[in-house]
């Protein structure tokens, strides 16, 4: 039996070296909360954590609320599923505990009007924390514990048609231990040096232009993230293809729409438009899928499935910010997607459930095209980051977006001994730059992760939180003068 006994809340504020503009919002400074939880099972307790940004306009994108609104929204609901993980009492196991939470979450977010992105936040921290802590506790890793399936999870209970299997059944047989990077291409973000205006310099020693970053980590994998602006998009992307076929053989990428289209209509005129283009026909052939143009509201439209079923040799498209509740990527891959993104923040044990759906459907139907892809949140080690490349590694995805090393620099948002346990324990990961500071070492495009795989759950040490702000007393406004 387990029960969550304890649940602390609290941030870290942090400032990027260069905006992050993605979708509708432009990132300089966000909240970084840490859930910690001290975890009783079979009469000992142990302690876990979790992390995530508080990114205002992607867990919701209203164009009409204030981001400190938006903050607010996303602490309330990581309050409730805290109070309400420790009202549940005992569990048989982790996957039991959660059931009961996620249906708890579910119910009072949908009560208060909240997306099931935004109310299952809360849940996927809280399920993370329970995760690690549980992970300590037995003395071993996440990896072993799905295979052998330590957590109790059971594949039926999201999809009928994953009766009789087990995790083992539908994942590598070892986790991966090396992935290549996918750099994010932001829509605020220079394409070469040049054009940087000086006042805009970080001059920090880390790459800021798209071309300084593939000379630099040798980077061939890319998420290009679009504005829904045909003409706008149109150009970029040339420029952008330009910058990465003169100077690679070999590369992939994938678009990301950011809900940017206001119909799949806009968004085939548009992608008619590069395939007509003799020079982005090389291009385009190295397409891996197109994330998400659609807003949550209509992508899973009935008139979603008509338009596919019109365009029978549509590229890949997944879905990302619709994929909130259970049930979503079977209905997705229903009216034509190709499948989903990982991230940590829309649930561990859900993504699992996603991925053996998807490792199904492509046992059933060998000669159709089924995708999961990593994404990111701009995930910073040492919790956030390194716990979603614990589940990608047991996935064995070979490529994942990764984007905090770019617009942090490195983790000097931590306190000094925090960077420190971070290199000590994950020197695969982490070394210190010429200048002295930690960072991700991304070497030909790649990084390491067999110290995250050999970790109870990514985070090689106990995490010290002591120095960081009580949710209590931290205000909105703070953030502005960090």
């Amino acid at each position: 039996m387990i029960q969550i006994k304890e649940i602390d809340l609290r941030i870290q504020n942090m400032r990027t070296r260069m905006p992050f503009k993605f979708g509708i919002s432009t990132m300089t400074a966000v909240p970084h909360l840490v859930l910690a939880m001290v975890l009783e099972a079979d009469g000992r307790t142990g302690r876990g954590y979790s992390a995530d940004h508080l990114p205002p306009k992607w867990f919701t994108k209203h164009p009409d609320t204030s981001l400190e609104d938006e903050v607010g929204d996303m602490i309330a609901v990581i309050r409730h599923a805290s109070e309400a993980a420790l009202a549940i009492g005992p569990a048989p196991g982790p996957f039991a505990l959660w059931q009961a939470l996620y249906e708890a979450q579910k119910s009072w977010g949908n009560e208060r009007g909240f997306a099931p992105l935004l109310w299952g936040l809360g849940t996927s921290l809280v399920e993370r924390a329970m995760i690690e802590a549980f992970c300590r506790l037995r003395g071993t890793d996440f990896g072993q514990a799905v295979r052998s399936n330590a957590f109790g999870l059971r594949l039926d209970a999201f999809n009928p048609a994953l009766k009789g299997l087990e995790p083992a059944d539908v994942l590598p047989a070892t986790p991966i231990t090396v992935t290549n990077v996918r750099h994010t291409v932001g829509l605020g973000d220079p394409l070469t040096r040049p054009e940087i205006p000086p006042e805009e310099l970080c001059n920090d020693g880390l790459p800021q232009s798209l071309d300084e970053v593939i000379d630099t980590y040798g980077i061939s994998y890319f998420k290009i993230k679009l504005f829904g602006d045909e003409a706008r998009d149109f150009d970029r992307l040339k420029r952008t293809a330009a910058i990465i076929g003169g100077r690679l053989d070999r590369y992939a990428f994938t678009l990301d729409g950011n809900e940017n289209y206001g119909d799949m209509a806009s968004f085939r005129s548009f992608w008619e438009a590069l395939r007509a283009d003799r020079d982005l026909s090389g291009f385009l052939r190295r397409l891996i899928c197109i994330e998400q143009p659609l807003h949550r509201n209509i992508a899973l439209d009935d008139e979603v499935g008509r338009h596919f079923q019109a365009w029978p040799d549509r590229p890949s498209f997944i879905i990302d910010e619709s994929d909130g509740d259970v049930g979503d990527v079977a209905r997705a891959v229903d009216i034509g997607y190709a499948g989903t993104s990982y991230k940590n923040c829309k649930g561990v044990f859900k993504g699992l459930s996603n991925a053996a759906y998807l490792k199904h459907l492509s046992n059933r139907h060998p000669d159709r095209e089924y995708t999961m892809t990593s994404e990111d949140l701009s995930n910073i080690a040492p919790i956030a980051l390194m716990q979603d490349l614990a589940v990608l590694a047991t996935l064995g995805v070979d490529h994942s977006e990764r984007n905090s090393h770019h617009y942090f620099k490195g983790i000097t948002v931590w306190p000094d001994d925090i960077q420190e346990q971070v290199v000590k324990y994950h020197p695969d990961l982490f070394s210190l730059h010429a200048d002295g500071f930690p960072c991700m070492n991304i070497q030909q495009g790649l990084i390491n992760m067999e110290s995250v795989t050999t970790s109870p759950f990514g985070v090689g040490f106990e995490f010290d939180n002591s120095k960081l702000t009580g949710l209590d007393d931290w205000r909105y406004a703070s953030l502005e003068v960090d």
